[in-house]
Formats: structure tokens, C-alpha cells, sequence
């Protein structure tokens, strides 16, 4: 599971100045699994500590003597003994914020300890001046669901994972393979890649099983609620959690969540819901050179849910549903696969310093247009449709690259559909102002299931 994450730990643990390790995710997407993993598959001994457990460390965590702090947490009823060589990890962490604090002190101390925490409602902690994180003296490591190859792995899928991870635009895939991975990724669709949901499906291959794993998480997150929302409404915000589900990749007007609320209030819950990281923005962007992030227009935005399985779960689309869909029907008419491709972009940025999504928007009585995603990649903006229909269909797409990538060297674009992998020179002509310009630019046709190789085809 989480292969990419393991892979980063690793390299934060060789580091010669390593400092403390925050790994940041929402609830249940595998956190404390994925440390323990990673002990067990490099043989460190691991002493971990779940805060929630033993809430009344505070007193402990405001020494800025380390030394002092091990010595309590040491004394703790199961606890090993801490050593250099062992790996520290203090789950749950936003359960004692002042162990937030703490983290400094471990690094300007004690570095040759390894150390690691994780909260699943760690970002309302942080909300709080009194406990911020110590800038520049930790490191961070965001953590989604898992991804469409990580879930191939766990089905031991091992051809077909090396069909996506060894993929060039010099290679080609045969019919059958892509066949096989299209109906995979139907599954992926319906399982998601919340780690239980998985491993539920890789044993079992019950869905009915991964259902009621799906409920479970679902009706785990709404019992959270309470946990953050303070004295706004549970309903409210239930209402907004359920609405923003099924209404991934639609810009977000508040008056549709709520006729008697204030969009102050929607708005608000919404910002909650995204700090617990079950819901994500994807910001309109100008997107008049980079960073994209330089260009927002912060109040035009829309929503994607953290994971297409709970999405879908919460949305009431069963598996008979998504496998009697055409797959015309699974790209352009639902938001399935905007949704898949989205968190796939998320876990992509993941480490980059400007990790949120864009997407590009021009509203007029005439002459809408609206592009899935932009996003920046190698040090290039690259504009991606999420669409099966022909090349004829891809208006925006057509008056975004006249717009705005007309004037480089060789434009580039991306298309996701459902067809196997393709290049083309596209030249047509679009409209600016009063006058009609020539435009060529260069598509990059790729299937669904290559979205994690884009890095490496751009």
C-alpha cells in the first residue's frame, strides 16, 4: 500500500539533516499503517504513541528538554524503550498540541532520533497561534487515498502495473491489456482507494463487503464533525458534506447548499470540511504565467471529494450502476472521472510548494468556456480535458491554447479519455475579439489509467 509514501519516508530517513517527519491526511487513509509498514519492512524498532490515548500529557510537552519529555513517554504503560536507532512516532497528535510545539526541540536536540507524528485533524490544531508549527524545523509528507496503480499492486496486478509505470509516448499497449485495465479501473471506481476498502476488495473480492467498509468510513468522518464544527449547525454541515459529493466539478454557488443560510456560512463550513481534508478546491486561475497560484480568483472555485469510492458511496452509484455505464457516459456526462483524475492530480502536487489544483474559467453570455484542470508541471503550464469525444468538441480547450499558450515555442495540451494512448498536431481556428486567428498546438491523447505517468510523458 502507498508505495510512493513509503518511498518518501525512506529518503527522509537517510537524510543527513533530517528533522521530525509530519505526515498530513485525512482520516483513515492509512497514516498509522503506513509508519508501521515502514518499520517492519526496514527493521527499526518502533515506538508508538497515540496521544488520544493518553491525553493528559500536556505538562510533559512543554519541557524543552527532549530528554525529559522521553523520559515520561517512556514510563508510559506499554511503551519501549526509546533509542537512537529506534523510529519515534507520536500518532494523533492535534490530541496534545504542545507535542506541536515540542518538535523543535527534537530536531535542535536530539536529531539523530528519528521522529514522526500524524493527526487526522492535525490542521485545526494548527489553527491555534498558541501551538503552530515550528517553520523550518519539520518536514511534511501529505498523504491521500491510494492511487489506481497502488490499488493494481494489492490485487497483484504486477504485469499490468508494469504496463502503466514503464509507459513512454515511444511504447504502445496492447488492446487487450487496455481492456483489462479499463475494467479494473471500473473497480477502482466503485472501491475507491481507502486503504481498508482495498484490502477488503484484494481478499475478498466481496463489493458488497467493501460497501459497508465505505458506510463505516462515511459514518465515521460525520461523527467527527462535532469534533471541529464548534457551535455551527451538525445538520448544516452534514448537508454541505453530502451536497459537495455530488456536486464534484460544478462551481460552487453557495445559494444551491442552502436557501436560508448566508454564504459567509457555507462558506465557512465548506473551509471546515477542507481543512479536514475530505474536500479539496480547485481554484479558477488566469492562468497568465506562472505560478498559476500568482493569478486566483479565490472566490471562484470548484470542490472535488477526497476519494471517488466514498464519493460515489455517498452519491448512492452501486457497482451495478457504474458497470452498465458507456463509456462515454462514465467521462462526459457523470463527474467519475473528474473526480479520479482529480485526486490523482492531488497526490501528483503533493510535494510541490504550490500543491493546490486550477482550473480555468471565462463566463460570458456567448462565449463560456470552462477547462477541467490546469496545472504546472516541469516548469510548464499544461491545460487538461477530461473528455471522449472527438477533437472537434474541444472548444475551451481550442481558446485556452489561443489565449493563453498561443505565443510558446510548442504548446502542449492533455486529454484524458478512454482511448488508447495518441499524438496529434491539432490546427483550427478560434475567435479573439472581433477577429479569427490560426492555432496549432500539439494533444496529447492519454487513457484514464496513465494519469500517474503525465510527470514523465510532459
Amino acid at each position: 500500500m502507498n508505495r510512493n509514501q513509503l518511498i518518501s519516508i525512506k529518503k527522509w530517513l537517510n537524510k543527513s539533516h533530517r528533522k521530525p517527519l509530519v505526515v498530513r491526511g485525512a482520516r483513515q487513509v492509512g497514516k498509522s499503517t503506513l509508519i508501521d509498514l515502514f518499520a517492519q519492512q526496514q527493521h527499526i524498532p518502533l515506538t508508538q504513541i497515540n496521544l488520544e490515548r493518553f491525553n493528559n500529557l500536556s505538562p510533559a510537552f512543554q519541557s524543552n528538554d527532549p530528554r525529559a519529555i522521553l523520559d515520561v513517554l517512556e514510563a508510559l504503560p506499554g511503551v519501549n524503550t526509546v533509542s537512537a536507532a529506534s523510529l519515534l512516532f507520536l500518532d494523533e497528535i492535534q490530541a496534545v498540541p504542545e507535542a506541536i510545539a515540542a518538535l523543535r526541540y527534537f530536531y535542535e536536540d536530539m536529531p539523530q532520533l528519528a521522529v514522526v507524528c500524524a493527526g487526522s485533524l492535525l490542521e485545526y490544531a494548527l489553527r491555534d497561534q498558541r501551538f503552530s508549527m515550528p517553520v523550518g524545523r519539520v518536514e511534511y509528507l501529505h498523504m491521500g487515498p491510494m492511487t489506481f496503480s497502488e490499488f493494481l499492486e494489492a490485487l497483484d496486478e504486477t504485469r499490468l502495473l508494469a504496463t502503466i509505470c514503464e509507459f513512454t509516448l515511444d511504447s504502445e499497449i496492447n488492446p487487450v491489456v487496455h481492456g483489462r485495465l479499463m475494467e479494473l479501473l471500473r473497480y477502482y471506481y466503485f472501491v475507491g482507494g481507502m486503504p481498508e476498502a482495498v484490502s477488503v476488495f484484494a481478499t475478498t473480492r466481496s463489493l458488497k463487503e467493501v460497501g459497508d467498509v465505505h458506510n463505516s468510513i462515511i459514518q465515521t468522518y460525520r461523527e467527527d464533525f462535532p469534533k471541529y464544527i464548534g457551535s455551527r449547525s451538525l445538520s448544516r454541515v452534514q448537508q454541505v458534506f453530502n451536497f459537495a459529493a455530488r456536486n464534484v466539478g460544478k462551481k460552487v454557488k453557495y445559494s444551491q447548499y442552502s436557501n436560508v443560510d448566508t454564504s459567509a456560512t457555507i462558506k465557512s463550513d465548506i473551509e471546515l470540511l477542507c481543512l479536514a481534508r475530505v474536500l479539496s478546491k480547485v481554484i479558477h486561475s488566469h492562468c497568465s504565467g506562472l505560478p498559476l497560484q500568482a493569478d486566483l480568483e479565490e472566490k471562484m472555485y470548484k470542490l472535488i471529494f477526497l476519494d471517488v469510492g466514498l464519493m460515489n458511496a455517498i452519491c448512492g452509484v452501486n457497482w451495478n450502476s457504474i458497470s452498465r455505464m458507456t463509456e462515454s457516459t462514465l467521462v462526459n456526462e457523470g463527474t467519475i472521472a473528474e473526480q479520479f483524475i482529480g485526486q490523482h492530480l492531488l497526490e501528483l502536487l503533493a510535494e510541490s510548494p504550490n500543491r493546490e489544483l486550477n482550473y480555468w474559467l471565462r463566463e460570458g453570455r456567448s462565449n463560456n468556456a470552462e477547462l477541467d484542470y490546469v496545472i504546472a508541471l516541469n516548469g510548464r503550464i499544461v491545460p487538461i480535458e477530461v473528455k471522449a469525444g472527438a477533437t472537434g468538441s474541444l472548444k475551451s480547450l481550442h481558446q485556452f491554447m489561443g489565449e493563453k499558450l498561443a505565443s510558446e515555442a510548442s504548446p502542449l495540451a492533455v486529454r484524458f479519455d478512454m482511448n488508447l494512448p495518441s499524438r496529434q498536431t491539432i490546427q483550427t481556428r478560434i475567435k479573439k475579439g472581433e477577429q479569427v486567428h490560426d492555432l496549432q498546438y500539439e494533444l496529447l491523447s492519454l487513457p484514464l489509467y496513465l494519469v500517474e505517468r503525465l510527470p514523465a510523458l510532459v
